[in-house]
């Protein structure tokens, strides 16, 4: 899984932090005032695509952040990045720049999609409000539709469809809205990773 797509679950999960269906614009910027509250946040999520499946977790506080998944991990505790991933088999060490923040942390992810995309209501029913994601610019990314339940306005649901048809489902469970996340949560656990797994310093 690369940094863009986990730039994008991090930012999906974020959007469940707004609490009401006001327009769309709006529950976006409860997005990022959640976000900068510093609350923590965790949850469940799996991602199905073509290649296959990939579970995880994801736990947030403010600009921090942890995933743990199947085939990724990732530890950012407001400075410095730690990743690692079974296509590399190493972690690698490094200071992300502003732009790098754009594709992995949530809190900038969120910022990158209400000035990157057109966001609409994609329609209602059945208990869900979802939001239309539509890139302004040139993309692979055709739109992404994120399902909201009105009675929790928890994200349950978002799909990514690319302009070739292929197409991403994230699923979303298990919401903890007062995690607790020490400031270890954030930093590089090596237990997480293999014994013996190179460390490679890129600051």
């Amino acid at each position: 899984m690369g940094k863009k797509l986990l730039m994008i679950i991090a930012a999906v999960v974020a959007v469940a932090t707004a609490a009401s269906a006001q327009s769309p614009a709006a529950v976006v910027d409860k997005v990022l005032g959640a976000l900068k509250g510093g609350k923590a946040m965790s949850a469940s999520y799996a991602i199905s695509s073509a290649q296959g499946t990939s579970k995880g977790t994801l736990v947030m506080s403010g600009k921090k952040f942890r995933v743990l998944a199947t085939d990724v991990k990732c530890w950012y505790n407001g400075t410095t990045m730690w990743s690692y991933s079974t296509a590399t088999g190493e972690v690698n060490i490094s200071t992300p720049t502003p732009a790098d923040l754009q594709m992995s942390n949530p809190y900038s992810a969120a910022q990158n999609f209400k000035s990157s995309f057109i966001i609409s209501k994609g329609g209602t029913g059945n208990g869900t409000y979802v939001l239309r994601f539509t890139p302004k610019k040139k993309s692979n990314v055709k739109h992404m539709l994120v399902t909201v339940s009105t009675s929790t306005w928890l994200i349950s649901k978002a799909v990514i469809e690319q302009k070739n048809g292929a197409k991403t489902t994230i699923t979303i469970s298990n919401y903890n809205k007062n995690a607790s996340a020490p400031a270890s949560t954030f930093e590089f656990d090596k237990k997480q990773v293999p014994a013996g797994t190179q460390v490679v310093d890129l600051r």
